[in-house]
This record gives C-alpha cells, structure tokens and sequence, in this order.
C-alpha cells in the first residue's frame, strides 16, 4: 500500500511539474505592445464606427451588415489575410425600426419614451386608441375580454413596484471578490436530476403565463387592436430594456406590436385607466423585415503563422458584433469587438511574427443563442451533438473572448481547465502593472468562448470590472457610446494582444480537458 502511494506521488509530481513548465516569454515584444495599446490607440475610433456609425446591429439589419463590412474592409486594409463574411447557417429575417412614436393625448399631453420589441410589425401610419387594461390570470379571465380589443392599445393589469435604490450604478472589483475568485474550487457537474415539486411549480406557473400571453397576442391581432405596452421592469429613471417580440424565421409571421415603456410611465397609464379616466394615445410605428438572405453571418480574418510546422495551427480571439436594437451596443458588445480588433491592429503594427495563425471572429446571432459562433465551431471543428471530430480541431491551440462590457481585465476565468492555470500566470506576470492576473478555476457563461469549450476546445473568457454593464447598459437604450471607457478598452485590447502573442509563440498548444461526450438531444445545449 506503502508502494502504490509512494509511486502514485511520483506521478502526481511529474505532472505537478509538467504543468509548471516555464513559458517563455519574449519581455522586449511584451513591452512594445504595451506601448502601442496604452500610447498609440485606435480602440474608440473603431467603436465610434461600430456604433455611432453603424447604429443598432440587430442581426440581419442594415446596421449589422454596415457595421461588419466595416470590420471585414478594416481588417484587410490592415493586412490580414481571408476576411470576409462568412455564413454560418440559416438565420430568418432581419429587421429595422424606421419610425416610432407614443404618446398619452387625453386627459393630456405627455410623450411617452417607448421601443418596439424586435420582429414586430407596425401601426400603417398614426392611429389615436383608447386604452384597455386587461388581466390575463389564466385563460378563463382572459375570455372576457374577447370582443372587446379592436381599435385597442392594451396594457397588462399588473402594477410593477418601483424599488429605490441607494447602491451606485457602477462599480469595480474590489480586491476581496478577486481573491474569492482566486480561491473557488472546481464547480461540481450539474445535477441532471434537479426535478423537485417546488421547481415543477415554477415553470408550470411560468408556462400558463406564457402560454396566456401568447393567447392575448393573438385575439389581440385577430380583433384588430393596435398594440400591446410593455413595462420595463428591470430598469427604471429612462432606461428600457427591450429585446424581441417573437419569431424571426423566415416562414414567420410578422408579430403583434409590443411596445416598451419604462416602469414610471407605464404605471401612470394603468392608474389612470383604473381610475376610469378615458385616456387616448398617439401611436405611430413604421418597422421593415428583410428576407432576401435568410443566412446569418459573422466576419472571419486572419494573420496566417511564419513557422513551418505550426503555421497550420490556429489561435482565435473573438467578440459578438451583433446588438439589440435600443440602443447601439456600445457595452454589448462593439466594446468586446472594438479591442479584438484593435489586438489584431497592435500585433500587426508591430510586425509580430506568429508562429502559429491568428484569427478573429466577429460573431452574428450571439443575442439569439450564440447561433453565429456555434454554427461556425460546428462546420469548422466538431458538431456536438455527435462529438465527429473534423481535421482542424487538432489542429486549435485557444480561443480568447470578450463580452463583459467595458471594464477593464482583472484576471481569466479557467473554465474548469486547471492545466492552463500556470501558464496563464505566467503570461500575467509582465502585465501585472496593468492588470491583478486573478485567475479562478470557476467557470462563466453566456459568451461564445462556450461555443468552443462545448466541443472541448480550450476557450476562455476574461475577468471584467462590472461598471454599469448589469445595472444600465446590458440590452438598454443606455447603452451607447457615452458609456465606454477609453482606458478600460485600451488596457483591454493591451492584454489581449498579449496573451494572444504568447499563444501563437509558445512551443506546444494549450492543455486540453476531456472531450465532452455527444450531445444529440439539446445540440449545442450548454
């Protein structure tokens, strides 16, 4: 027993110190980045283009085509190589507001701030409507109100309490949550038998308003009413927050208007209709699907690597370029964007040599599911739900992603890959007058590095100051331009083009976890 646990250390140890091995780390190249990302930037002209410019990216929309041809002509201007839209599968329809307009009219004049939902159609021209408050309990309520719509705008009788808060919008780490960070332990595999009465209850419950919703939608548009308002309940002081309003396939069709008002001016209306005070709105929605090209598409470059025996071998940094539709993305993400390309410029800049290629995409579809990078990982790597291995995914060293806003890096999130824990430290170790390098062994979703880690490539997201991302920019009309920080981005695209360089320079590919088993049922369901 003595003997296995002696023998079992000496292999424990060798490992240890496998994982340990020194990166090397050319410090001079380091520093040249480091003075062109912090010095010589271009990062907000980039993001000026991608969202001032560009306006609104809602996939498949003119602003989303304006801004990716951007990308695509600047990244070839700069000297990289294939850039191009690339299609990633079947997408549906794009969508455009052309003209919005809502306001109370009676017993006064009052403008009101509101936005569609995507993919909902519009009013054909100024219509005046009474107000109707309804309540959509359940399916029986709700039938009492057939016959009663056309003509209508309605508002759901729910009153949404407005909460104060005394918390700032926006904040940074502090060095206690990074050290928490620091310290997780691995994150246990999800219990795939969760089923309890109470979790029943709850999507049960969430089902029949859903399901009761959609019923009203459709005697909504069957009698003829106008539209229907939306409170924006997660926000409040002029921030709405607003996503889509059903489906963009292309058979489709056209959805009931939904409009979006913020929390303070929806309660005012529905008080004022429970109060039996005839109120009349002014409405005027102008929208126009695009269907000619149902395919989406994301925008794909590279820097092709100088060593003969890993030039094949790939790096990828990546961001979402797509948006909804309120405000221009600034923070979600042209930000995450913007640096990625603004990494690309400084390494090309400085005439980096990379062994190994680098290549940048910039994905469509992400608001929808991460459909642009996971349709991109499925035809170019390994489809998951059958986990067949296609010839380059043994040739991918690491993807790097952003899309946490405009905070600054403060460390990387391992995403369960603790063989890469030394060498990211290491890679941190000549940037720690920029960045904390917290590297946690936890891991985080909702971006498209998971699109990767999905068929066991190694991809990463970085550590990001929250600022006002959750609490005012994420999916709002807020987030715009105004909401960037210039340094935070600089120091962003610095780190990036860092860990970047290291990846395409060092001997061997990053570590690996274990393939993850087929998934056929949910496809890409993580």
């Amino acid at each position: 027993m003595r003997k296995i646990t002696f023998v079992f250390a000496l292999l424990l140890s060798a490992a240890m110190q496998l994982h340990a091995q020194t990166e090397t780390i050319d410090a001079a190249t380091i520093e040249k980045i480091k003075e062109e990302g912090l010095k010589h930037s271009q990062v907000m002209d980039i993001v000026f283009h991608l969202t001032d410019m560009a306006g609104n990216r809602l996939t498949n929309s003119p602003g989303y085509f304006k801004a990716a041809n951007y990308a695509k002509d600047k990244l070839a201007g700069w000297g990289l190589k294939n850039a191009k839209l690339d299609p990633w599968g079947e997408f549906g329809k794009g969508w455009e507001l052309q003209k919005s307009y809502l306001a109370i009219n009676a017993p006064y004049y009052k403008p009101i701030q509101a936005y569609p939902k995507a993919w909902t159609s519009g009013t054909n021209g100024l219509k005046t409507a009474e107000v109707i408050a309804v309540d959509i309990k359940d399916s029986v309520t709700l039938s009492q109100y057939a016959g009663k719509l056309k003509g209508k705008i309605i508002i759901i009788d729910k009153l949404d309490t407005y909460q104060q808060s005394f918390k700032a919008d926006a904040h940074r780490y502090a060095d206690s949550d990074l050290l928490r960070m620091s310290n997780a332990q691995p994150q246990a595999p999800r219990q795939q038998n969760g089923d309890t009465a109470a979790t029943r209850r709850m999507f049960q419950q969430r089902n029949a308003q859903q399901r009761t919703a959609t019923l009203l939608k459709d005697m909504a548009k069957t009698e003829g009413a106008i539209a229907i308002l939306s409170s924006s309940t997660r926000f409040h002081d002029g921030t709405l927050f607003t996503q889509g309003g059903g489906g963009y396939k292309g058979t489709d069709p056209e959805n009931f208007l939904d409009m979006v008002v913020g929390i303070e001016d929806y309660n005012t209306i529905l008080r004022l209709v429970k109060a039996g005070s005839p109120l009349k709105m002014d409405i005027d929605v102008q929208s126009k699907f695009y269907s000619n090209d149902l395919q989406g598409y994301n925008v794909i470059a590279e820097i092709p690597g100088t060593d003969p025996k890993l030039k094949d071998e790939i790096v990828m940094i990546g961001a979402h370029l797509d948006s909804w539709h309120t405000g221009t993305g600034a923070t979600d993400n042209a930000a995450g964007s913007a640096v990625m390309m603004e990494a690309i410029r400084i390494l090309k800049t400085l005439g980096i040599q990379n062994k190994r290629t680098i290549r940048i995409g910039l994905w469509g579809g992400e608001e929808e599911g991460l459909l642009g990078s996971r349709g991109y990982v499925k035809k170019t790597f390994a489809d998951p739900a059958t986990m067949q291995l296609l010839p380059q995914h043994e040739k991918f060293s690491s993807y790097f992603n952003i899309d946490n806003g405009t905070g600054k890096i403060r460390g990387i999130y391992l995403q369960g890959n603790v063989a890469c824990k030394d060498i990211f430290a290491q890679w941190f170790a000549p940037l720690k007058d920029i960045t904390d390098g917290t590297i946690t062994i936890s891991n985080t979703g909702g971006t498209d590095h998971q699109a990767f880690d999905g068929v066991g490539l190694p991809g990463f997201q970085f550590i990001q100051d929250p600022m006002e991302y959750d609490t005012r920019t994420h999916h709002s009309n807020m987030d715009v331009y105004d909401h960037l920080s210039e340094a935070d981005l600089k120091q962003i695209a610095t780190v990036v083009a860092a860990f970047v360089y290291n990846a395409s320079q060092r001997a061997e590919k990053l570590p690996r976890k274990e393939l993850p088993k087929p998934r056929p049922a949910g496809g890409m369901g993580f």
